[in-house]
């Protein structure tokens, strides 16, 4: 979390972002440590509808991601009407 979320968000200066706080924008992922996922046809989201890992069985999932503290994905659905919105810098 110090490596990947707060330092570059202190490094670049990143306008509320990078920690949970108060008033902050809430970008998280949630992980199932518990269940395994592999990646298939069936279950890609990218637009393009492939990826590189197809086949790869992981063993965490990602059960949801909120993007600025609104849930756009939940176990497998996505949320197509939240936007992400541009990072400002300070």
């Amino acid at each position: 979390v110090e490596k990947m979320a707060h330092m570059p968000a202190d490094l670049f200066h990143i306008d509320r972002r990078g920690y949970i706080r108060p008033g902050y924008y809430a970008d998280l992922v949630l992980v199932d440590p518990e269940k395994n996922w592999t990646v298939a046809p069936e279950n890609i989201v990218y637009k393009c509808g492939w990826v590189p890992f197809e086949g790869t069985t992981f063993h965490h999932s990602v059960s949801q991601t909120f993007v600025n503290g609104q849930l756009v994905y939940d176990n497998g659905v996505i949320n197509d009407e939240v936007r992400g919105m541009e990072v400002r810098y300070i």
